[in-house]
């Protein structure tokens, strides 16, 4: 991988709707790295691009922004993001986005790691965690050097639930929310705090499990709301948080989805979980003690994803 002292960057953002435009912009608009936009639709990609290049002026960077639909373009890339796949509609659960989307994914990432052998790769696409593991098996890449983002934005979810109901900064909030992007998440009220304290010092029990609730179905909210659309400009930040960490070595501990082989007592899945993320990807998987009732949560949320890639397997195995 690119050496953090270089300031040359590439990333790669492959899929050009809501998600990947935004990512785009906020990459180079806090200036962390040259970004290839790319996407199937003939001129999307660079009349966003183009678009982007134009702002410059105004947002005062130097920063290139391409736009294409070949992926011999995305060569040389540090961090590839997968945003590439159909998103949801009301009613409609991350599940259901399941085969069209492993398909996507399977091949997206076959096609842009030809070009970037050594970039991190980062899923967006839904469901996160299944999606996560089609990609880590389509690339061949080492298992740290492929993640999910779906922990970040969680996190930040609730972060967002608790400085509302509290009426305080959010930069006084942190929150861990472990386990898969879903239903089944476990967001962690020990493990979130104001100011450093627990925020089950300063909220009731009722409240803090109508803000878990509410968290666990962030997205689906603004899908109802919209109606037309879903998520993008939290998940662009939460993505743009993630490769910032790699590419200038941040080391940040971040909830993402990382492949586990026996940490909290489980293997072969990627979960949310705490990771140290730096240059060389996901650096360490930080291991937290949890109560009987916090680790079971979690591994009845692993059961839920090895079900659905194991699901996801047999769809992609009937299209070969």
């Amino acid at each position: 991988m690119v050496s953090p002292t270089c300031t040359q960057f590439r990333v790669s953002v492959i899929g050009a709707g809501n998600v990947g435009s935004a990512l785009a912009q906020r990459v180079a608009e806090k200036s962390l790295a040259d970004v290839i936009l790319l996407d199937v639709v003939q001129g999307r990609p660079q009349g966003l691009a183009l678009d982007l290049m134009e702002a410059r002026g105004v947002e005062r960077h130097d920063r290139q922004i391409i736009g294409t639909n070949d992926y011999e373009d995305t060569a040389g890339s540090d961090v590839i993001v997968i945003t590439a796949g159909i998103a949801r509609k009301p009613g409609m659960s991350r599940d259901d986005l399941l085969r069209t989307n492993a398909e996507i994914v399977r091949e997206t990432v076959k096609s842009a790691i030809a070009y970037s052998p050594s970039a991190a790769l980062i899923v967006v696409t839904n469901p996160l965690d299944v999606m996560t593991h089609i990609a880590w098996k389509a690339s061949g890449l080492p298992p740290r050097q492929v993640m999910g983002m779906a922990g970040v934005l969680d996190s930040a979810r609730f972060q967002t639930f608790i400085a509302m109901e509290l009426n305080v900064s959010i930069a006084d909030i942190h929150a861990t929310v472990l386990g898969g992007h879903g239903d089944l998440m476990v967001p962690l009220p020990r493990y979130s705090t104001v100011n450093g304290i627990p925020i089950d010092q300063l909220l009731s029990e009722t409240t803090i499990a109508r803000l878990i609730e509410r968290t666990r179905n962030g997205g689906a909210e603004i899908v109802e709301l919209m109606q037309t659309g879903s998520a993008f400009y939290a998940p662009a930040s939460s993505a743009s948080l993630m490769v910032e960490s790699i590419l200038y070595n941040k080391s940040r501990l971040l909830p993402i989805a990382a492949y586990l082989q026996g940490e909290y007592g489980l293997n072969e899945v990627f979960i949310g979980v705490p990771c140290r993320l730096g240059c060389q990807g996901i650096e360490t998987i930080v291991e937290l003690d949890l109560t009987q009732a916090e680790q079971a949560a979690l591994h009845h949320s692993a059961e839920s994803v090895w079900k659905n890639v194991d699901r996801a397997n047999q769809l992609l195995a009937a299209t070969v």
